[in-house]
């Protein structure tokens, strides 16, 4: 399987030390203050084939680089109403983009055609009350409606009991332009701490698969 990793709403300096461990292609911090797993530390030295994300919501340009540059961080990932502007700003400063969705079954994916020059990724994630961490799956098989040949990232509930369903989703066509699975609140024993040995098995299995 050639589908990347990413591990998001990662908190604690030791705990990233684990999880880095297990290699995944992405780690993610989300510097959201309304967020159980806000992350308010310094990011350890991490090894250089771990891209290190940065989780917005609704914040400023501003703000943004400011921690892009505390952090160091490689793409920045945009959770809420963002404009397509933002997002071109931000590429402007030579940043990799990842702009997400919250999809139900009546989303609509012209709605993301605005945004398709000024973002590098999209990255769907399941509606909930929650701008993310929601813990549950949406129906992947909406991503049959997906039309664009833009990369994705496909996030939302995903845990050890998705593994099936995963194998399912690759075999499907809609699913080559699955860049990354994004993985959170399923891993967790509390947020922002992650079960590293449950991720460590589970990205074996995963990788397994035909």
């Amino acid at each position: 399987m050639e589908t990347k990793i990413k591990i998001c709403g990662m908190k604690f300096p030791e705990n990233i030390m684990e999880i880095a461990a297990v290699q995944p292609d992405y780690l993610g911090f989300i510097f959201y203050d309304k967020s159980p797993r806000n992350f308010e530390n310094e990011i350890p030295e991490l090894n250089n084939s771990i891209q290190k994300v940065g989780v917005f919501v609704n914040a400023t340009l501003e703000y943004i680089m400011e921690k892009v540059h505390q952090n160091n961080l490689d793409l920045v990932q945009l959770h809420g109403e963002e404009s397509p502007e933002l997002c071109h700003l931000l590429q402007q400063r030579k940043l990799k983009v990842i702009k997400s969705f919250n999809i139900d079954n009546q989303f609509n994916f012209n709605s993301l055609s605005i945004y398709y020059n000024y973002c590098n990724y999209f990255l769907f994630d399941t509606k909930g009350k929650l701008y993310g961490g929601n813990g549950t799956a949406f129906d992947w098989r909406i991503l049959e409606r997906y039309y664009l040949n833009k990369p994705y990232f496909l996030s939302g509930g995903i845990g050890q009991e998705s593994l099936s369903d995963l194998k399912t989703f690759f075999q499907k066509d809609y699913a080559k332009k699955c860049l990354a699975i994004d993985l959170n609140s399923r891993f967790e024993i509390e947020p922002g701490l992650k079960e590293s040995i449950a991720l460590k098995t589970f990205i074996q299995n995963l990788k397994q698969q035909p």
